[in-house]
């Protein structure tokens, strides 16, 4: 019995000394006190190091777009670190090309401020603000897609371009013992300035998304920031156009067509939505008002893993089954797509083989 007593009082003893000495070396040796951040020259910030360049970017209310929330598996923080920064790491080489590398381009999600730091970053991103907007609408599109709706605090607005995304922060909550930000494609009008419409889909074990699905609800305030993102629609363009989605990449291509309808934009536009079985379909009669009401448009679902018993009669298969069948020539034409990366890579490759170039295919592509 006192060997078990003296065994357990020496094994507490030595986790508190472990835990002194974690507590000891995180206040020293990760303690870089305050760094000077400057960016573009002509910007100068004094800050606290030990942190991720983009948490600490966060910090000073400077957001770059991160759609994994700073874990590093989506490449999208990238920023040039001219001076600091220490060495390129093996978790970033992945998502960094060759010119990229030689340009100093870094993800900040995995560069640490510990010394003095130089950095370069798009101007447009300090134009991206924070919000605290107020959940309006909460609905079920689908078994695992909910569209949200929030209204920005009176007086301010957002402004951004149709097919742009803005970063949803999920609070601390049972499960959840990190704030996280996410990115959602922004799918309201972008004439709407005062309040923003997303479609989300449950991922199990998803921080963000258990949140808006398990947590989430309507007169909550949510923490947005934004708007971000290269892929947007073009106002000058004379082109025919072309839609693809699936699943929640529906809602950039949404804000298309609400502005091509806000705007009355006559140009023929054709949408290849992709879906399993009926039930992943939704919005069936905003799109047959919308082919009512735009100049030229068509909605055209295709449907992979239908039965017999869903008495579809409809397009089967993938959405590149209906491009082959459909889309006859490639003349004078753009595309827009959204969706995870397989099906961009299946998408782009079928847009080309249709003899659509390559600089004409624009796509957000998620995990």
């Amino acid at each position: 019995m006192n060997e078990i007593i003296i065994t357990t009082i020496s094994i507490t003893g030595i986790s508190a000394i472990f835990a002194f000495l974690l507590t000891l070396a995180d206040r020293t040796i990760g303690n870089y006190g305050e760094i000077e951040l400057n960016i573009n020259d002509d910007k100068d910030y004094i800050v606290q190091g030990g942190s991720s360049l983009l948490s600490t970017l966060i910090d000073e209310k400077i957001f770059i777009p991160s759609a994994c929330g700073g874990k590093g598996t989506c490449g999208y923080c990238k920023v040039k670190v001219l001076e600091g920064g220490g060495p390129v790491l093996p978790t970033e080489i992945p998502f960094l090309t060759e010119e990229e590398l030689n340009n100093h381009v870094r993800l900040s999600c995995q560069c640490k401020v510990k010394d003095k730091i130089k950095i370069e970053i798009p101007e447009e991103l300090f134009n991206v603000k924070e919000y605290f907007a107020e959940v309006e609408v909460l609905e079920d599109m689908t078994s695992v897609i909910k569209r949200v709706r929030v209204r920005l605090p009176e007086g301010e607005e957002i402004k951004f371009k149709p097919g742009q995304f803005i970063q949803l922060k999920a609070p601390l909550y049972e499960g959840n013992d990190e704030e996280v930000y996410r990115a959602y494609s922004i799918a309201s009008a972008a004439g709407d300035k005062n309040n923003i419409e997303l479609f989300i889909g449950y991922v199990p074990g998803g921080k963000c998304t258990t949140y808006v699905h398990k947590h989430l609800k309507v007169g909550d305030t949510v923490q947005i920031n934004g708007p971000y993102g290269d892929f947007y629609f073009d106002d000058e363009s004379n082109r025919e156009v072309i839609l693809v989605a699936a699943g929640t990449g529906i809602a950039p291509i949404l804000s298309i067509l609400k502005h091509m309808r806000e705007k009355n934009i006559n140009r023929k536009a054709r949408f290849y939505f992709g879906a399993k079985t009926p039930d992943d379909l939704f919005l069936l009669d905003y799109f047959k008002e919308l082919e009512e009401e735009l100049y030229d448009f068509k909605f055209i679902p295709t449907l992979s893993r239908v039965t017999e018993e869903h008495n579809w009669t409809g397009e089967t298969g993938r959405v590149n089954n209906a491009i082959d069948k459909y889309l006859t020539d490639s003349e004078n034409k753009e595309a827009y797509l959204c969706g995870n990366e397989k099906m961009i890579a299946t998408m782009v490759e079928a847009l080309m083989d249709k003899g659509i170039p390559e600089e004409l295919i624009y796509f957000d592509k998620f995990d």
